[in-house]
């Protein structure tokens, strides 16, 4: 048992990336979720608002989506007994997760390739559907991943669906909502402009307080119940007073402030789980012997050393291209059926220099 709960540098430095993954993940497409679910909040103002919603995720959206794809690549490769166990175990929920995020990117594809309101209102459900969904499956099953699930000593889980469906799962899966949509809102607030950027300022308001008090419960039952360090106070703590600190920001309509105090809250938090999960990576609830943990669910040394060496040559790479995304989208939008998407004046000039450019002699 002591073997288990003995990694090595590398096994716990690739633990440690796959957990930034993650976490960039949640921090990145967590207000890609949060902007869908206010398409519903603001239904009422119409179909040219809600298309007013939706571009202000339309350049990065997919872009966002690349950290959860590398990250599951990288725990296949680097963790195949944690990546086996996890996918077979809650095969149900994550296929329900796959097909909704399929049905997402069709939403965001096809949603302006026609006019008909019908059409469009349409596509706007499936996005509000899209956005909601993943955020509460990716709250229940990191739930059960932090808390346990039963394990037999093949390393097959053997809690049922229902089973997955506990309480603390389930209020996991409420806060990743409230988080997420807190998140969207302040995102949505710093990239318009006119009425909709008032409504999303109070909004902000009223979900500030409810995300505050459930974020709280969830992470001190995770401490108090399956945390196996103290260390993970740190980011509570941290987690905490960046949730608070949203209140007075959002009061004075200091939106990028308010919106960078959710994107810490989020890392913080998810620094908690990953933080309070290590050295293990998927407790056995029924059997401690049956867990899997970063030593026994590793690759070999060869392995984690090459892939090492390539995330060491293109992490910076993506996060440069990261960065620079989102600076070239960095301007508001109108709340106007005919404001152009951002970025429309890069895209444009793009197009325009090609045109010239096969347009000499």
């Amino acid at each position: 048992m002591d073997a288990m709960l003995d990694p090595t540098v590398l096994q716990t430095l690739w633990f440690a990336l796959i957990a930034f993954f993650f976490l960039g993940y949640f921090v990145l497409e967590g207000f890609d979720f949060g902007v869908q679910m206010n398409v519903a909040a603001f239904w009422r103002r119409g179909v040219g608002t809600r298309g007013t919603i939706l571009r202000t995720i339309g350049p990065v959206w997919d872009g966002n989506e690349v950290w959860v794809i590398t990250g599951g690549a990288l725990m296949f490769a680097a963790f195949p007994e944690w990546y086996a166990t996890l996918f077979s175990g809650f095969y149900l929920a994550l296929l329900l997760l796959l097909l909704v995020l399929i049905v997402r990117v069709c939403a965001f594809k096809w949603r302006d390739k026609a006019d008909g309101l019908r059409w469009r209102t349409t596509w706007d459900v499936v996005h509000v559907i899209s956005g909601f969904a993943p955020a509460l499956l990716w709250g229940v099953a990191f739930g059960n991943i932090v808390a346990g699930v039963e394990i037999d000593a093949n390393h097959w889980v053997t809690t049922s669906l229902l089973g997955l469906l506990n309480p603390f799962a389930l209020l996991s899966g409420l806060v990743f909502v409230l988080l997420f949509w807190l998140h969207g809102t302040l995102y949505l607030a710093l990239k318009v402009e006119g009425p909709l950027r008032a409504d999303a300022n109070a909004l902000a308001g009223k979900l500030a307080v409810p995300t505050l008090l459930a974020g709280a419960a969830l992470l001190l039952w995770y401490q108090l119940a399956h945390s196996h360090t103290w260390l993970t106070l740190i980011p509570i703590a941290v987690a905490a007073i960046a949730l608070v600190a949203v209140l007075p920001l959002n009061r004075a309509g200091r939106e990028g402030p308010a919106f960078a105090a959710t994107a810490t809250a989020i890392a913080a938090a998810a620094i908690t789980l990953f933080g309070g999960l290590f050295p293990y990576v998927l407790p056995a609830t029924n059997d401690a012997a049956n867990s899997l943990t970063v030593a026994n669910a590793s690759s070999s040394a060869h392995t984690l050393t090459v892939m090492l060496v390539a995330v060491a040559v293109l992490l910076p790479v993506v996060i440069a291209y990261t960065l620079w995304t989102y600076r070239v989208f960095r301007h508001r939008i109108s709340d106007e059926p005919d404001a152009p998407a951002p970025g429309a004046q890069l895209v444009e000039r793009a197009v325009t220099g090609y045109r010239r450019a096969f347009d000499q002699d």
